[in-house]
């Protein structure tokens, strides 16, 4: 696994704790290695690297309703960290008994963490996700409900089946809506932005359901059909003049306004790089993955989708509006690519 350090053996078959108790002569040292032990585990369980892929949900869902971000947005974020990691948490303490067999070394079958533990931080994160969707307003709270329902589904029932895809892209599309709700109170200019980004999750969760065993080429082939035709729905912009009629702005024979054209070119400009940003962090890890479909290449192939989510995120965001926030979500990707070289995000 990406990352992994080896411990102490008594640390590293999960009895850390019993030797810390056994031992009387056990010193700070060995103590705080025990601590940053602990710490490791848990990073590894949240997949705290995949976090960095979150909070451009929220802006991007913002931009899509044209309103600045606020305090709520803030709230949504938050929000949408807790209810992610609560997902997390839940997928392993769901999948131990199959991680004791595929993946021994995850923290639930290595004995570093407890399965109880895992299940009670996937309980307290999820309420802590709707308490904060609450505080951001009732639509808030009226996205962020269904958002945990479908994550307790995707984990509980829904993994294992083809709707399993289905349910991890409309997940995320919620996610996006749940940043549209909290700053506005209003979802429907966001609902395109949301199918983009659930229809990228859709691929990348298709793709992850061979992860471990290896598969077929064909769901990483599909995944590289889909970033193009992404990356062609992303990139069109309708003239300026059929944009201001549809908000209303200019009669059906009108023509927009002198430079309104030429503004619109930086923005323009930013979603074609960002987009190609997405297209780059994707297309070599399908591509190898089509041609062989082995668990490493799969999983690096998975490792690349979700970590082209930011570029995604950010490319909406340009479209809708301004510089600043896609340039913020933009440079969350180096960062999530830095950690998850530490530890792994799938």
């Amino acid at each position: 696994m990406t990352g992994r350090r080896e411990q102490p053996p008594a640390i590293r078959d999960g009895a850390g704790d019993a030797v810390a108790e056994k031992n009387p002569c056990r010193t700070g040292s060995w103590g705080a290695a025990g601590r940053a032990h602990r710490r490791r585990a848990w990073a590894e369980l949240l997949r705290l690297p995949a976090l960095f892929s979150v909070p451009g949900d929220a802006l991007a869902g913002t931009a899509a309703t044209g309103a600045p971000p606020n305090a709520r947005t803030v709230l949504a974020i938050a929000s949408s960290l807790c209810l992610y990691e609560a997902g997390m948490a839940l997928n392993d303490w769901a999948d131990r008994d199959v991680d004791a067999v595929e993946r021994p070394h995850r923290p639930l079958p290595s004995g570093r963490i407890r399965p109880a533990a895992a299940l009670t931080a996937a309980c307290a994160l999820t309420g802590a996700g709707l308490a904060l969707a609450a505080r951001a307003g009732r639509p808030a709270l009226a996205v962020a409900a269904p958002l945990a329902a479908t994550v307790w589904a995707y984990d509980l029932g829904l993994k294992n089946t083809p709707a399993g895809p289905v349910a991890m892209g409309a997940a995320r599309g919620l996610d996006l809506l749940l940043g549209a709700a909290a700053t506005t109170g209003r979802t429907r200019q966001a609902l395109p932005s949301a199918a983009i980004l659930g229809t990228h999750t859709l691929a990348v969760t298709t793709v992850s359901r061979q992860e471990a065993q290896g598969g077929s080429p064909l769901a990483p082939l599909a995944a590289l059909a889909t970033t193009a035709l992404l990356t062609r729905v992303v990139t069109h912009r309708p003239s300026e003049h059929r944009r201001a009629a549809a908000h209303g702005l200019l009669g059906p024979r009108a023509t927009p306004p002198p430079g309104a054209a030429l503004g619109r070119k930086p923005t323009a400009h930013l979603t074609t790089a960002l987009a190609a940003a997405y297209v780059a962090a994707t297309a070599r890890p399908y591509f190898h993955a089509t041609l062989n479909p082995s668990p490493p290449l799969t999983q690096r192939a998975v490792g690349a989708g979700i970590r082209a989510t930011i570029p995604l995120q950010a490319t909406l965001t340009a479209r809708s509006k301004g510089t600043a926030t896609p340039l913020l979500i933009a440079a969350l990707a180096p960062l999530g690519a830095r950690f998850a070289k530490k530890v792994s995000v799938t």
